[in-house]
């Protein structure tokens, strides 16, 4: 019992989810911010059905930054919580005064392709460690952002 934590996990497995959450984590912060800047900056065609989309998507990002430091705390470690860690352990990168609604669009799908791939992992790897909190979450997240991806996707297919 020693080698478990507070919710049944083996410590050392928590741990290598708790670092992969963290890296998920940051993604999702920048994607936040991204998604914000183009929701303030978006132009021309379409701007009033993008806007509120915009909206629509980092209201539910900020939900998820929540759930996924949440997750962390209760796994036994803490989440990244400065620009700095974030930045450095992000892989989406910050996308600046982009104005263009199909620019705005395609860096929403680049960054889906990240998070659902960092959120196939943390599946194998949660399914290992018995952790079916995380697994829930992930697979969750994964069926809702794989039919975000078709619609965007759609967006950009005249």
């Amino acid at each position: 019992m020693e080698n478990l934590n507070i919710i049944g996990i083996e410590k050392e497995k928590a741990k290598v989810l708790a670092e992969k959450l963290n890296k998920l984590l940051a993604n999702y912060s920048v994607f936040y911010m991204n998604v914000r800047g183009y929701h303030w900056n978006i132009r021309g065609e379409k701007f009033f059905e993008l806007h509120m989309k915009f909206e629509e998507l980092y209201n539910d990002l900020i939900v998820k930054i929540d759930e996924v430091a949440e997750r962390i705390l209760t796994l036994g470690q803490t989440p990244y919580h400065s620009y700095a860690t974030i930045l450095k352990n992000a892989t989406i990168k910050p996308d600046e005064n982009v104005f263009d609604g199909r620019e705005c669009v395609k860096g929403i799908l680049e960054a889906f392709k990240i998070l659902i791939s960092s959120q196939r992992e943390l599946l194998d790897l949660s399914a290992d460690a018995n952790d079916e909190g995380t697994n829930a979450l992930m697979s969750d997240y994964i069926r809702e952002q794989e039919k975000l991806s078709w619609m965007y996707s759609a967006f950009l297919n005249k």
